[in-house]
């Protein structure tokens, strides 16, 4: 069952802020507060002598001439920051914008930290990928001419890529680094540029405040050393990604299946959702003897327009119509939906003939950890070695599961339920597989499984990142192992709540767009954090986590503790009833995101029904008290305005 909270509480008008009464973190990112327009005419200016793309100088250009300091503002008053996964944002001109520009400044900072930190990268070289929207193919071209120019050999795809698949060949090729160029699931007018470090996994501190350092040393674009493609393969710089590669990708992926055994007559409906997962996930599916698989065709090939879609993003309502459509036509047992980048998988299962439910992110995820860890592996599972080559002492069960602060606090009980190890992280996969990496060497854990409740998952260690490709494969598998055994997935969701209880979680996106919304994202945090709540809607707060200060406080006996994560601009709240509230402004996109979870057991006599029902009606309460709490809060003065 999907929850959507729209409509939930009077923050959903929440109103854009000017950036005059923000408060004082914000200024780092977000400079109208103290330029002036000549200033700011002249940051314009200064871009347009920069700027290697025609096109984006001519948007500029017709700024300043029409004398339009809103638009300029929103693009040359702001910078675009490393986040949860890159860079990412809306295409343009300026340095709030994604552009060619921007993309030789940020890759020329990237080669010139590798050149300092990594003695081999110039001849290990650098992995780079692209997806299939508006100027990824521009940008990525921009990529290999900077890293080439350094002396950086680059190892290119030759066409467009699935995020997983790039992050694999890091590893595969002992690379130095990976590019992707891609907006994931963000909205056709936005492209973004993804870094992952040699150990196949997204950049984290300190490499991804290294080279935010190195993008801003970055003297002068037009100054940055660049090789035209025929030069950089005449000295050797610039190779394709060999087929192999792909090869044993697809290999790797069918070795986690635990039941390969089964039937496979399934009927399968998929869609990449214009992006470019199709033609790997019809051959990993094939290779996997799934035959009866049907692409909905009206979204088989990447188009940067993604013309069925509003917002190519699985999550959204309405985005898996065309695939419900189809698998309604061909009565498919199991939709499957990957994101344009295919890192992220959707999920939707036959409830009866015609009628299709979709699975929420922590559903799935708690699925497959069910089916990953209750299931005969095909390998023997041993206790992993530290990177010294000497075994450390590791519990018997040395396997791990892994989830972060927004998830389903569920895994946490199925790992203890189960006798394995389990670790929660920050938002992000960067997060998850980095800490796995840590864990495996340090402590000789082998990492099952990691997911995230944005329908993102991986499986194992073939891919460090998310793997929307190895995940539906593995649902598919365990789909037809529940057929085998006269078992629907419900069934099996049905078990894992009545053995450890049911959890219900929804989410709560407010869309704040440009240098307003982020201004308007920083003080919705400051004002909470002003005014911590110590009840809502009647029910008395716990516990307060705040993980910007890494401190978490429990309200009943005054007591603090440490968080041992990574600060981040994240609040979370625990209430009496044991649901959970969490606060942070989004990595990736411009919202303020809501996470609400509440849960309850699930006695014999009580039907799953009666308890999603009650649950979902506690959760909107939850969410209409927090998100009321939160307007009338915004509604108050600010003490620090007056201040100074």
């Amino acid at each position: 069952m999907v929850l959507h909270l729209r409509g939930c509480g009077r923050v959903a008008r929440c109103r854009v802020f000017s950036e005059a009464r923000a408060p004082v973190g914000v200024r780092a990112f977000c400079f109208w507060g103290a330029m002036k327009a000549d200033h700011l005419i002249q940051l314009a200016r200064d871009w347009i002598k920069d700027d290697p793309d025609p096109a984006t100088r001519a948007e500029a250009q017709e700024l300043l001439d029409a004398g339009d300091l809103s638009k300029l503002k929103e693009r040359f008053a702001v910078r675009l920051e490393f986040g949860t996964a890159g860079i990412r944002g809306p295409l343009g001109a300026g340095p709030g914008r994604m552009n060619r520009a921007l993309v030789r400044k940020v890759t020329a900072g990237l080669a010139s930290y590798l050149l300092r930190t990594v003695p081999t990268a110039t001849r290990s070289g650098v992995v780079v990928g692209r997806d299939g929207r508006h100027m990824s193919l521009e940008f990525a071209d921009d990529v290999v001419a900077v890293l080439t120019g350094a002396g950086i050999p680059v190892h290119e795809f030759p066409d467009v890529v699935p995020t997983p698949v790039c992050a694999y060949a890091v590893k595969e090729l002992e690379a130095a680094a990976g590019i992707v160029i891609t907006a994931s699931h963000n909205p056709a007018s936005d492209n973004g540029y993804k870094v992952f470090w040699s150990n196949g996994a997204q950049i984290i501190p300190p490499h991804d405040l290294g080279i935010s350092k190195a993008v801003d040393a970055v003297p002068s674009i037009q100054n940055i050393p660049i090789l035209e493609r025929d030069e950089a393969a005449a000295n050797g710089l610039c190779h394709t990604v060999p087929t192999a590669v792909g090869t044993r990708f697809l290999e790797k992926i069918l070795e986690p299946l635990r039941h390969p055994e089964t039937g496979r007559d399934l009927s399968l409906v998929y869609t990449p959702l214009h992006g470019v997962g199709g033609p790997w996930v019809k051959k990993a599916f094939s290779l996997a003897g799934f035959e009866n698989f049907h692409v909905v065709p009206e979204q088989a090939d990447p188009d940067p327009g993604f013309s069925t879609v509003r917002f190519p993003n699985p999550e959204e309502p309405g985005v898996l119509d065309l695939a419900r459509d189809l698998a309604v036509q061909k009565n498919a047992d199991l939709v499957l939906a990957n994101d344009p980048d295919a890192d992220r998988l959707a999920v939707m299962i036959k409830t009866t003939p015609g009628v299709y439910r979709v699975l929420t992110g922590n559903e799935i995820g708690l699925l497959l950890a069910d089916y990953l860890l209750t299931e005969p592996s095909r390998t023997p599972v041993t206790k992993a070695t530290v990177g010294s080559g000497v075994p450390q002492t590791a519990p018997d069960d040395p396997r791990i599961v892994m989830t972060t602060i927004v998830s389903s606090r569920l895994l946490k009980k199925m790992a203890r339920g189960f006798g394995v190890h389990f670790r929660e992280t920050l938002t992000g996969f960067k997060w998850i597989a980095n800490m796995a990496i840590d864990l495996r060497e340090t402590k000789g854990y082998t990492f099952v499984f990691g997911f995230e409740e944005a329908l993102g998952y991986t499986i194992g260690e073939t891919v460090r990142d998310k793997d929307g490709i190895g995940a539906a494969l593995a649902f598919a598998d365990l789909a037809a192992h529940c057929r085998s055994q006269n078992q629907t997935v419900m069934d099996r969701l049905e078990t894992i709540y009545r053995r450890f209880g049911f959890h219900l979680s929804g989410q709560r996106g407010v869309i704040l767009p440009g240098s307003s919304g982020m201004a308007a994202r920083e003080r919705i945090m400051h004002v909470l954090r002003s005014n911590l709540p110590t009840g809502i809607g009647g029910v008395a707060v716990n516990s307060i986590s705040d993980f910007k200060t890494g401190i978490q406080t429990d309200l009943i006996s005054g007591q603090q503790t440490r968080i041992d994560l990574p600060q981040s601009d994240v609040l979370g709240l625990e209430l009496e009833d044991a649901s959970r509230i969490l606060v942070r402004p989004s990595g990736t996109e411009p919202k303020i995101k809501y996470y609400f979870e509440v849960s309850n057991s699930l006695g014999q006599e009580d039907t799953l029904a009666g308890c999603e029902t009650a649950a979902q009606t506690r959760l909107r309460d939850l969410a209409k008290a927090f998100l009321d709490l939160v307007e009338d809060r915004l509604d108050q003065p600010d003490p620090e305005e007056g201040s100074g």
